[in-house]
């Protein structure tokens, strides 16, 4: 996890890092690499759930029916 951040910002600090793609034009604001740095942690992080484990399917919810107020 932590190593996208750090390999964004050392791309940052040696001025490699560019915005959207290589053809992009080069990042100088730290608070923009930061941004994408976390951006890329997080696609990188939705790319691995949901795989592997059982399925559990969640409790179900018990209903309570009223009951007919006749009593006779």
């Amino acid at each position: 996890m932590v190593n996208k951040v750090k390999k964004v910002m050392h791309e940052w600090k040696q001025g490699s890092l560019h915005s959207g793609s290589k053809k992009g034009p080069v990042v100088r604001d730290q608070k923009q690499a930061v941004a994408i740095a976390l951006s890329e942690q997080r696609k990188a992080n939705s790319a691995g759930l949901g795989k592997g484990g059982p399925k559990v399917s969640p409790p179900t919810k018990l209903t309570r029916h009223p009951v007919s107020g006749d009593g006779m």
